[in-house]
């Protein structure tokens, strides 16, 4: 099996040993990482490394910041979002590893409704389409991975009353991320499982953690070939429990090799 996860750390300084007992823990063989927080330079390569694994960095000072950490080699890196090349937000990285084209995605929030934060992520949205769409003709194994700030229906939100004027749940953000399942892709946790009201981050705020009072933000799209290979998918709540949690949990799938 290929196991692959994505996690946001929200700050990998911050949380650098939590993700190393992680990847002790659980050992997938692809990582996708979002919300650095840190430049290139600054990532700790050396202690991941040190647990086998390779890795590529998109960084930037403070704010986002994606990486690809695999136990295979790394190859034809795409660094930032094809046909978006003005953005200068380290949002989006992409590499072959392990047999499988993969992206790390951290997709903007947009809020609040009605300034230019909205209308940059239903921006980005179109170019992440436009991408999807380049990497089906390839027809390869694909998983974009990562953090795509949108809220896919009601089921995956603990109060939706309370979401209605937020960027997640809008009916655009919802509309573009259905607009890149129906080009083919596959939502891997959907497909495996329909409970309702399991999440993969929840606030720091009000006890939301202690209260289950979360929202599924993170996904793993999977391409036809890869799709088809498709085992398991879990959200693993363990590392959200921990000190010095991110307010994100991994999310990880196994295929076929």
């Amino acid at each position: 099996m290929i196991k692959i996860a994505t996690w946001n750390v929200n700050s990998i300084k911050a949380r650098l040993s939590n993700v190393l007992a992680w990847l002790q823990e659980a050992s997938p063989d692809i990582l996708l990482l979002q919300e650095l927080k840190t430049l290139e330079e600054n990532f700790p390569r050396l202690e991941i490394e040190a647990l086998g694994y390779n890795v590529e960095v998109l960084g930037q000072k403070s704010y986002n910041g994606v990486a690809i950490l695999s136990k295979g080699t790394i190859e034809d890196v795409v660094a930032g979002l094809p046909g978006n090349e003005e953005d200068p937000q380290a949002r989006y990285l992409e590499a072959q590893t392990l047999g499988l084209r993969v992206a790390s995605i951290y997709l903007p929030n947009g809020n609040p409704l009605g300034t230019e934060k909205f209308t940059y992520k239903i921006e980005w949205m179109d170019h992440l389409r436009a991408r999807a769409r380049t990497l089906l003709a390839g027809e390869e194994a694909v998983v974009l991975g990562g953090d795509y700030n949108v809220i896919p229906s009601d089921d995956d939100v603990f109060e939706p009353a309370r979401f209605v004027d937020d960027a997640l749940c809008q009916p655009e953000s919802r509309q573009r991320f259905r607009s890149i399942l129906y080009l083919g892709y596959t939502e891997a946790f959907r497909a495996l499982d329909s409970t309702p009201h399991v999440y993969s981050y929840w606030d720091y705020q009000a006890g939301a953690w202690q209260r289950n009072n979360g929202v599924r933000i993170d996904h793993l799209l999977l391409s036809p070939q890869a799709a088809d290979r498709l085992q398991v998918c879990r959200i693993d709540k363990g590392p959200r429990g921990k000190e010095k949690a991110s307010d994100h949990t991994p999310v990880w799938c196994e295929l076929t090799p």
